[in-house]
């Protein structure tokens, strides 16, 4: 047999045990947004209003009329917590060179400490809803949740977007791309 049968033998054997067993094989690469939060929070006794950010590439469109848009956050998440107690959202779309913004958004809770004081991310209020968006982000949905569904270890926010913008024209935007650890990333130029 041909190096290249044997080759193609072998990548046909990795793409059936990846569909059939890791899900992330066929839905990856997956465009990056970051999703900001603000709530009321108790963090070690103490309350106060907090902000948060974090790392996503599980979110879609669900609806042109009404404008609805969807984000997946893990039950654990900081941003969950917040989420659910204030009732709004903001995704965050942006570029490729945002991508150790989105590293540490995303490898760090905001639980015990303020994200953007310590990683440097700038951000502004949003028009429509009590939450914060990027100031560099491309373009942001900022949203009012209207539903949630549990999915497993995660809950679908179903938002429903009631302000809109488009701040910079890029197609580069930052993609997650297949990799253990998904420390990967690219764009699409």
């Amino acid at each position: 047999m041909e190096d290249t049968q044997v080759q193609k033998q072998i990548s046909l054997r990795n793409i059936k045990k990846m569909a059939l067993g890791d899900l992330r094989g066929i839905v990856y690469p997956r465009q990056v947004v970051l999703i900001t939060s603000k709530a009321e929070a108790e963090v070690m006794g103490k309350r106060s209003i907090r902000d948060d950010v974090m790392a996503a590439s599980w979110h879609t469109p669900l609806s042109f009329s009404p404008q609805m848009y969807a984000v997946v956050v893990g039950k654990e998440r900081f941003t969950y917590k917040l989420i659910k107690k204030s009732r709004v959202f903001c995704v965050n779309f942006i570029p490729y060179s945002m991508e150790k913004t989105a590293v540490f958004a995303g490898s760090n809770s905001g639980e015990h400490m303020d994200k953007f004081k310590e990683g440097g991310i700038i951000f502004e209020e949003c028009e429509k809803i009590e939450c914060i968006r990027l100031k560099d982000c491309l373009a942001f949905l900022e949203c009012e949740v209207e539903n949630e569904v549990e999915a497993g270890d995660h809950v679908i926010f179903i938002g429903r977007v009631v302000n809109s913008g488009v701040k910079k024209k890029s197609n580069e935007r930052l993609f997650q791309l297949l990799q253990p650890g998904g420390r990967k990333f690219g764009t699409v130029k």
